[in-house]
Formats: structure tokens, sequence, C-alpha cells
């Protein structure tokens, strides 16, 4: 396909030309779908059922499932039934809107919340007597509110940067439109306007970076300065699915992205992928319920209906 601007559909990584393999594929990526759906939206009733979950942490637990749910919904559909169909495609828009603007917009929601989660862990700890004022509902709505905002204008920024120059190529090496994989096939690299956003989205990234090192600095001095064992473990134990969940995400998506760039498709690749986009959706629920005795009882509860 050289030198063309527009190409009218994309074909994705093909897993193998073997049917059998072929029905494996989707048969693996709907067990870790179902699974993913099922942990989040259990964490999701959790909290609607039990009218004593009505703090700020699990008003953004439910957010970050709802979150996680999403980034499954956006690319494992669309995967799975290519394989099922025997097919590669995925038409430019479909590639546009649903696998790369919300995908995007998911994961960076994921960040900016899980910085919002860690703030809130730093009230909660070192400044436990203001926290109702600090961290009220009406302050909570409106967080949440900005994270979705910015988390869908960065998604459409990155969107637009990345669909601005043409492409000399339709094969994504890669079982959904990651942008590191489609920047691969333009024609011109990467252009102004995506280096502008990349240059953007780095400073943020790394503003909440800073923002969640400062704020277990501080959880850290201020559960050191508590007299008891017994109370440093307890307010510990509250900091301690979030730190998990945040170094999860953290560690796959550096593994992911600041790996040497390479012009072929390789299984590092795909497990790299993997591992930072499917893996922490499925396991942030799963962390949050093992270490919170109140989601544990309310699980019970709802196993005993």
């Amino acid at each position: 396909m050289e030198n063309q601007t527009t190409v009218p559909y994309f074909l994705l990584l093909e897993f193998s030309k073997d049917r059998h393999l072929q029905l494996l594929h989707f048969f693996l990526f709907f067990i870790l779908y179902l699974a993913t759906a099922t942990a989040n939206l259990l964490i999701i009733s959790v909290v609607a059922f039990d009218c004593r979950l009505r703090s700020p942490m699990y008003f953004f637990l439910v957010n970050l499932a709802v979150q996680d749910l999403g980034i499954v919904s956006v690319i494992l559909p669309k995967s799975m039934m290519n394989s099922l169909m025997d097919t590669r495609h995925i038409s430019y828009f479909g590639c546009v809107a649903q696998l790369l603007f919300l995908f995007t917009s998911f994961e960076a929601s994921d960040f900016f919340l899980l910085t919002v989660m860690a703030y809130d862990r730093y009230v909660a700890i070192c400044n436990p007597l203001h926290y109702e004022m600090v961290m009220n509902w009406k302050a909570c709505t409106r967080i949440v509110i900005l994270v979705w905002f910015t988390s869908l204008l960065y998604g459409m920024l990155h969107t637009t940067g990345t669909f601005s120059t043409p492409f000399c190529s339709n094969v994504v090496n890669q079982f959904f439109c990651e942008i590191p994989q489609l920047l691969k096939l333009s024609c011109s690299g990467f252009s102004e306007t995506e280096v502008g956003f990349l240059v953007a989205s780095i400073a943020a990234e790394l503003g909440c970076f800073i923002l969640i090192i400062i704020s277990y600095t501080m959880i850290f001095k201020a559960v050191l300065r508590i007299p008891s064992v017994t109370g440093r473990q307890k307010a510990f134990s509250t900091c301690l699915p979030h730190l998990i969940v945040f170094s999860m995400f953290l560690v796959s998506a550096c593994l992911a992205y600041l790996k040497p760039p390479s012009k072929t498709s390789s299984y590092l690749d795909f497990a790299l992928t993997v591992l930072y986009s499917l893996f922490p959706p499925l396991f942030n629920p799963i962390i949050y319920s093992i270490r919170n005795r109140s989601i544990k009882s309310v699980l019970s509860k709802l196993w005993r209906f």
C-alpha cells in the first residue's frame, strides 16, 4: 500500500492460520474477558449493595472498576470476533473510535484516578481530622468528573495526532489498534502535532507520578510516627492494595512502552501488551477484595443469597 494517504481498513495481528488455534485464542480471550467483567461487576455490585461502603475510597474504587471494564470491552470483543470469524479486518473508523480513542481514554483515566486515590489515602492518614471536610461528596464528584473529562480529552488529542499523518501500510502488528504500532505505519514518522501531544502527555503523567510518590512519602512518614504496631499495620493495610495496583500498572506500562523499538512483530510485543492492557483490569478488583475486610464481608453475604 505504498504512497497511500488513507486506508479504508486495518489488518490486525493474525495469531495463526490454523483454525483450531484461532478457536483456542477465542476461548482464552473469552475466559479472560468473562473473568475480568465478573470481577469488576462484583466490585460495583458490592459497593451498591452495602450502604456502609459509601466513603470516597469506595466511590473511587467503583469508578476504577468501570474504567477497567471499559478497557477490556473496547479491545477484547473485536479480537475474539475476528478469531471466531477467521478474519483480521477492522474498519478505519472502528480503529479510531473504539480501539484507539476509547482505549487511550480509559487507560489515561486509570492513571489519573490512581493519582486521586493516592491523595485520598494521604488525606485520610496524614490529616484524618480534616478528611470529611476535604474529601466531601461534592469535591469527590467534581474530581471524578474532571478525571473523566481530562481522560476523554487526552484520548481525543492522541487520536488526532496519530491519525494526522498518512499511513503507508494497513497491517497492525498487534491484536488491537495500539498507538506505537500505528505510528510505525506512518509514512512521515512522528508529526509535529503528535510530538506536541506526546510531550504534553509525558509531562502530565510525570506530574501524576510525582504526586503519587510525594503522597506515599508523606504517608510512610505519618505511619512510622504511629506509636502502636496495630495502628501502623491498620494504616498501612489501607494503602497496600492501591500501592500494589499502581506498581503493577506502572511496571507493565513501562515494559511495554520503554522497550527498544522494533520494526517486526514479536511474541514479546504481544506478551507485554497483554501484560499492561489486560492483566491490571483483571487483578485490580481481586487485589482490593483480598485486602479489604468490608468487601469480603459483603461478598460473603451476596454469596449466601
